[in-house]
């Protein structure tokens, strides 16, 4: 191992059981053979973390007790061994599935959709809320030095728009509406903005949220009553609220022959998507469910080069010993209430 703890402690939140936490110090970690140790920089809370928190995550896709934190950003403090000691002070992010790497669906770089059981950092593996983060090389996105670690917490969500972008397919000119203005939303915008749309439309809500969504990019705004109105216009439909109308919603706007990405997470009793509709209109529909390593590397590429602005959307921020209040934050329905995060 190289590198050296510049401390000889670190702190975790650990969620033994819904609606309980502690928060945990033990010796700074090491990494063994394969695996890097992260000094974690941010640490952003999304809903999937206030569902493992309530309890509500299905039970296949959580362990307790956890260390949550899926989205997160740092900087590497040490190497096991086999690892090139020249990732020591590297910025970084990583892809939180654990995929085998050696199934078919890995092999076809299909990461996301690996064979060989579910794992993810911060559900089934110890995450970010926490000082340090072990976990294996192989899953290391690096990043140019001096880049804001703060925003970097983010790249998370912007792979998954960006692998919804990849199934989606812009073209330059077409008519594209995002549908919700959240964290995937807003990131959404941004990123299609870079494929020079002829129109991008947002669907949400809240006047605040569009307004922030016409600063990145998008060219008009529309609350759902008002998208009632536009139904069968879009290319391209990008759906990112995961509400229970959504879905439903989203294959309307679409035109016929139109192409719809769903990245929401819905609970059950969602409203189902029309079969006639969806046949008789030729839609092509697609799901997303986390990122592959092609898409991490296109959010990657899109953040280093300027395309993506995270920042922005981050309202608050806390200590880990404040995660009690943070995790109340998220879910709460504030309208000041953005990217929540927590800097160990």
């Amino acid at each position: 191992m190289t590198g050296s703890a510049p401390c000889t402690s670190s702190r975790s939140v650990v969620v033994d059981r819904p609606g309980t936490h502690r928060l945990v110090t033990a010796s700074v970690p090491e990494p063994g053979p394969g695996e890097v140790r992260v000094r974690v920089a941010a640490a952003g809370i999304c809903m999937s973390d206030r569902e493992l928190y309530d309890g509500l995550r299905d039970p296949a896709y959580v362990r307790y007790p956890v260390v949550p934190g899926h989205e997160w950003s740092g900087t590497v403090e040490a190497v096991g061994a086999g690892v090139d000691p020249a990732l020591v002070g590297r910025p970084t992010v990583a892809e939180g599935f654990r995929a085998c790497g050696v199934c078919a669906r890995c092999r076809c770089g299909e990461s996301s959709l690996c064979g060989g059981g579910y794992a993810e950092t911060g559900f089934t593996e110890p995450g970010a809320f926490a000082d340090h983060l072990v976990l294996p090389a192989r899953l290391l996105h690096p990043l140019p030095d001096g880049v804001d670690l703060r925003a970097a917490a983010l790249l998370e969500p912007a792979a998954v728009v960006a692998a919804a972008v990849r199934a989606g397919r812009p073209a330059p000119g077409e008519r594209i509406a995002v549908v919700g203005a959240g964290t995937l939303g807003l990131l959404a915008v941004q990123l299609l903005a870079a494929s020079s749309p002829g129109e991008l439309a947002v669907v949400d809500p809240r006047a605040a949220r569009g307004a922030q969504a016409l600063g990145f990019g998008a060219s008009e705004a529309h609350t759902p009553e008002q998208a009632s109105g536009l139904e069968g216009r879009f290319d391209l439909v990008v759906e990112t609220a995961g509400a229970p109308s959504t879905a439903a919603a989203s294959c309307r706007l679409a035109r016929r022959g139109g192409r719809v990405v769903l990245t929401g997470m819905f609970t059950p009793g969602a409203e189902g998507i029309d079969p006639v509709h969806l046949s008789v209109s030729q839609l092509e529909v697609r799901s997303v469910f986390g990122a592959s390593s092609a898409a991490w590397s296109d959010a990657v590429r899109a953040f280093s080069l300027g395309l993506l602005a995270p920042a922005a959307l981050v309202s608050h921020e806390f200590p880990l010993d404040g995660f009690a209040e943070a995790i109340s934050l998220v879910g709460s329905g504030g309208s000041d209430v953005g990217k929540v995060l927590l800097r160990p």
